[in-house]
């Protein structure tokens, strides 16, 4: 679906990333302040950011100073930028641990809620449950049921997503502290769920093989806390609302009207760093066939291998591979900008110079990464970029690329011209038998399955 297309017949797009963190997170950037958010948001083409991590007093300190409260809304804008179109939504994220039948639950949770006054209200409540100054994310002794009451009993008006529900860590269906119903997690109060956050590593497609979840709203988000600012908005939900404020947007979610809220953005769920079983020490990975081939041990050390989203997804679903509930928002697969870009060049970080040199010609040209990403034709591509980074981007766009999976915490590998550049090298078509293997792929970057030890 183009953004364009969308500004063009709806009253407001918005596009949001609800779930980020702050520098107060463990393991993120020092430079995900106010100010890098305000400068990377537009960028990506966002208007609308969660602040992340309100429950830490100094980050909630430095939003008050920074945010000023955009009347009417229930959202904030930059201070600093009184004319800026980006708007903020108080959110941050909680885990609770818990027991249940006698086994340790780690569960995640985004919260969504109106004010810094409602936000204040639920940190004098859980603080009673755990720390708020040890991370932007805290640990809290409580139950998840637990955590929605005393968040609903703040303000009818929050709101609590179960977080990037298939991890095998700190998930609601993870494999390794996870439930096999959502009923389990979160007992009477499940009443209070209506969306689901579906994580990096699994997307809408998945989610639909589980009937149990067609009465929730699917979304995405970033779940930014890494070393890069620019990941915020990698997943990412797009609405068409009348007014932006924040009752019009969770209402949006709530309803799960396609037009309302439209589509979410995705990466590709095998880039994410869970989405196949395997061990990263010992290089193995498997697809859920082939764990149902050779099982779940590990053939180098003989433990227990970390079972991946795909696996999870289908130990659970009820229905095949390709059904699609009536009547939801739609999703479009994409990869972020740098890392595409990355990906062309060969580079091992998409952070070195020459990947932002092209990134930034682009977003100078198109205004912003979303439109880059989704509307920008190939001709004008092609006239501000090289024209192997223009095929790329549309390759993108339309998934025709391949990506080796992830697993056990490692992202999965792009590939998006290897196909187009032995054509060339050839000069001839590629026969199916001449085209390299899964396993061929593998054995070049050290990847293993089990078949390779049997």
């Amino acid at each position: 679906m183009s953004l364009n297309h969308v500004c063009r017949c709806f009253a407001m797009k918005v596009i949001a990333d609800f779930h980020i963190h702050s520098k107060y997170s463990r393991a993120t950037s020092e430079q995900m302040d106010i100010d890098e958010i305000v400068r990377y948001a537009p960028v990506k083409g966002l208007n609308l950011v969660g602040t992340g991590d309100f429950t830490h007093a100094r980050w909630l300190k430095e939003l008050k100073e920074n945010l000023t409260s955009d009347e009417g809304t229930n959202l904030y804008k930059p201070s600093k930028a009184p004319n800026s179109n980006l708007r903020f939504m108080v959110t941050g994220e909680a885990a609770t641990i818990f027991s249940f039948g006698e086994k340790s639950k780690k569960i995640h949770h985004l919260v969504l809620t109106p004010s810094f006054e409602t936000a204040i209200q639920i940190n004098d409540r859980l603080s009673r449950r755990g720390s708020l100054v040890v991370d932007g994310r805290p640990v809290l002794g409580m139950s998840a049921a637990e955590l929605v009451e005393e968040v609903m009993e703040a303000s009818i008006e929050n709101v609590v997503i179960p977080a990037h529900i298939w991890t095998p860590w700190f998930s609601l269906f993870g494999d390794l502290s996870g439930f096999d119903k959502i009923e389990d997690c979160y007992q009477d109060m499940t009443k209070h769920i209506f969306a689901l956050e579906t994580g990096l590593s699994s997307d809408p497609p998945m989610n639909w093989r589980l009937s149990a979840l067609d009465r929730f709203t699917l979304v995405s988000n970033s779940d930014s806390h890494s070393s890069w600012p620019w990941r915020i908005g990698r997943e990412a939900n797009v609405f068409n609302l009348d007014k932006l404020t924040y009752s019009e947007v969770v209402d949006a979610i709530r309803s799960k009207d396609p037009k309302r809220f439209l589509f979410t953005i995705e990466t590709y769920p095998d880039y994410g760093k869970y989405h196949w079983t395997g061990h990263r020490n010992c290089k193995v990975s498997l697809s859920s066939d082939e764990v149902k081939k050779y099982g779940n041990t590990c053939p180098v050390c003989h433990r227990k291998l970390t079972k991946g989203v795909e696996q999870r997804v289908d130990e659970l679903a009820d229905r095949p591979i390709g059904f699609k509930p009536e009547g939801v928002p739609g999703f479009m697969r994409l990869l972020p900008l740098s890392e595409v870009i990355q990906a062309v060049l060969g580079v091992a970080y998409p952070g070195v110079q020459k990947v932002w040199n092209i990134y930034n010609e682009l977003i100078s040209k198109f205004g912003d990464e979303y439109t880059v990403l989704i509307d920008a034709p190939f001709n004008a591509l092609a006239e501000t970029t090289d024209p192997t980074i223009a095929d790329a981007i549309i390759r993108v766009r339309e998934e025709r690329l391949k990506v080796i999976p992830g697993y056990d915490g490692v992202y999965g590998k792009i590939e998006i011209l290897e196909e187009q550049k032995k054509k060339e090298a050839s000069r001839e078509i590629i026969q199916p038998s001449q085209q390299k293997t899964t396993q061929e792929k593998r054995k070049e970057t050290g990847q293993k399955r089990l078949a390779d030890f049997v």
